[in-house]
This record gives structure tokens, C-alpha cells and sequence, in this order.
């Protein structure tokens, strides 16, 4: 028991500790950016020279891009379509797990100014379009408009967009904004050097340069994973990652440096265990009937555990009662 105690100890510690993954310094050096897919492989964006690369858990290149302008990688959630956004272009292109492009869509021709994209699936688009200040939502298979919505909130220094369940989340180097679809302000609340969005199911998550912050629907922004002396930072649904010093390392998500520790038992529970102590420490009082047998059975178990038996107790107990207690 004691040897299974310690091997559950011993895998919980390695789960939970920081890890060092094999990359190579000179591969993260300069790194702008850096996604990582629930398979492990690592994406670094290097703004120097427009490069994105992917890498597998082992460090081994798998794929790379050598861009001509500024993208903006969305998300690497489906490894088989990866979106990318550039401002500069007025295009989106996606590409497959190796890293080729397989389609690509031009808004010049069709559109006036797209300050940003977001990919919803392999179909439509949201754009938010800054010239006539609407958003649009743009079928890019068959090249349709869905649907188009006002916009006329001024927002400087955008870093991502993100449409869900009919709430637009819009991001920028220093807030978190999320509005209806008729622009309704619903949320607002600081932060510093946020990047991009993350979506997990119904959760959203944002990504900023040390930090990753969970939003608790129109309540409040909570911090899951933070490092000061990290570069940048990053998760999948497994791991927290991040690059210091050029190094990358791992965290299993059980490895919240947020979390802290319950240090009073909950009022219930604590009033529950007053109880226990109590009717364990009331004794029975010597003079009573029920003091006298009680004092009784301790001296029969006090002698030999042969002397100790049922029937003995039973005669013991009888002789007590005749005596007229």
C-alpha cells in the first residue's frame, strides 16, 4: 500500500512540474508569437522576417511559411485549417498541418477596409469592416454576405475579434470588450498586453504576453496561468506553455499558479465536525446506571481477551441490574 501511495505521489509530481521541452534556443530566439495544437506541436511566429514555422513535441520542423507582410495567426485549434488574417493584405488564408496553403480569400475587390477577420468555421466569416463600419457576416465558400450589422464603436489598437452566441468580443492591447450584435456594451475590463482570443467550448479565454485570463460572463476577467519573466504564453487543452529566457517549458493544466488553497472548512462542514467532537467527548456520569456499566465493560476488557466474551458481559450486566441499579 504504502509502495502504490508513493508511485501516485511520484506521477502526480511529474504531471504537475514544470517541464523543459526540446527546442532549440535559436528557434525561439526572436519569436513574436507562439501557439500550441492539443497533439503537442508548436507554431512560432517570427515578425523579423513574416516566418511561421511548426514544430512537433521532439523540436523536429514539420512545416514553414515565409510570408511576404504581417499575418495574424487566429487559431491552431483544428491543425487541418489554420486561419491567418493580414491587415496589410486585405486577406485570409488557410493553410493544412504541413503548412501549404489551401485556400485563400481577397476582400479588396469586395469590401472597403477589413481592420479584422475571424475564421467561425470552414465556412463563414465575420469581418469588421472600418471604412463603412459594419460587421459582416460572409459565407467564403459560395462568396455571399449573411448578414451585416452596424458598428460605429471607435476602438483603437484591435487585436482580435470574436463572435459567439450572438456576443461580439472584441480585444485590444489594454481592454476587453464584449458587445451585443446591436453593439449594446455588455462588458468591459482591463488588461495589459492582450494578443488574441481563445475559445474552449463555452468558455472564452485571452491570451496576453504573460498571462492567460478566463471570462466569467459579464462578471469578471480571472487569471489561470501567469508568469511575470515569461516572453510569451500559451495553451492547449491539455498544457499551459511558454517561452522564458528563449526556453520553452510545459506546465500540466493541475499546475495553476492561481489557485489557492482553501484555508477555512466550509461553515456546514466545520459546525458538522463541532457536533462529532462533542457527543465523542460527553461521557456518561459515574453515579447513573448507564456510568456504572460503562465502568463495568472497561474492566472486563482490561483482563484477558478470552475472559472478555459476550457471555461474560451478559452475566456482569445481570449482576448489576439484580443489585437494583
Amino acid at each position: 500500500m504504502k509502495l502504490l501511495s508513493f508511485i501516485f505521489v511520484l506521477v502526480f509530481c511529474s504531471l504537475s512540474a514544470q517541464k523543459a521541452l526540446p527546442l532549440d534556443t535559436l528557434k525561439l530566439k526572436e519569436a513574436k508569437d507562439m501557439l500550441a495544437d492539443d497533439y503537442g506541436n508548436l507554431y512560432i511566429y517570427k515578425n523579423k522576417d513574416f516566418s511561421f514555422t511548426k514544430y512537433d513535441s521532439l523540436g523536429r520542423q514539420i512545416g514553414k511559411m515565409m510570408l511576404t507582410v504581417p499575418y495574424k495567426v487566429q487559431t491552431v485549434q483544428n491543425p487541418l485549417s489554420v486561419p491567418l488574417f493580414s491587415e496589410n493584405a486585405q486577406e485570409m488564408k488557410f493553410v493544412d498541418q504541413n503548412l501549404n496553403e489551401i485556400q485563400k480569400v481577397d476582400f479588396k475587390q469586395k469590401f472597403g477596409f477589413i481592420k479584422m477577420a475571424y475564421a467561425e468555421d470552414l465556412q463563414q466569416l465575420w469581418l469588421l469592416d472600418d471604412s463603412t463600419k459594419r460587421l459582416i457576416q460572409y459565407n467564403f465558400r459560395n462568396e455571399t454576405t449573411i448578414n451585416s450589422y452596424p458598428f460605429d464603436a471607435s476602438i483603437d489598437d484591435l487585436m482580435d475579434l470574436l463572435v459567439y452566441e450572438n456576443k461580439v468580443y472584441v480585444l485590444t492591447r489594454k481592454y476587453i470588450r464584449v458587445y451585443s450584435l446591436k453593439f449594446e456594451k455588455l462588458f468591459e475590463a482591463p488588461l495589459e498586453n492582450g494578443k488574441r482570443f481563445r475559445r474552449e467550448n463555452e468558455f472564452i479565454l485571452v491570451i496576453t504576453n504573460n498571462s492567460i485570463l478566463k471570462y466569467i460572463p459579464e462578471k469578471e476577467m480571472v487569471k489561470i496561468f501567469e508568469d511575470p519573466d515569461a516572453q510569451i504564453v500559451d495553451k492547449n487543452t491539455l498544457s499551459y506553455f511558454e517561452i522564458k529566457a528563449n526556453k520553452l517549458y510545459l506546465y500540466n493544466l493541475e499546475n495553476n499558479k492561481e489557485a489557492k488553497p482553501q484555508t477555512e472548512p466550509d461553515p456546514k462542514q466545520k459546525a458538522t465536525e463541532q457536533d462529532v467532537e462533542k457527543s465523542a467527548e460527553k461521557t456518561a456520569e459515574p453515579n447513573s446506571a448507564e456510568g456504572k456499566l460503562e465502568k463495568k465493560t472497561q474492566e472486563i476488557e482490561s483482563k484477558n481477551p478470552a475472559e472478555s466474551s459476550l457471555q461474560r458481559l451478559i452475566e456482569d450486566t445481570s449482576e448489576i441490574q439484580a443489585a437494583g441499579i
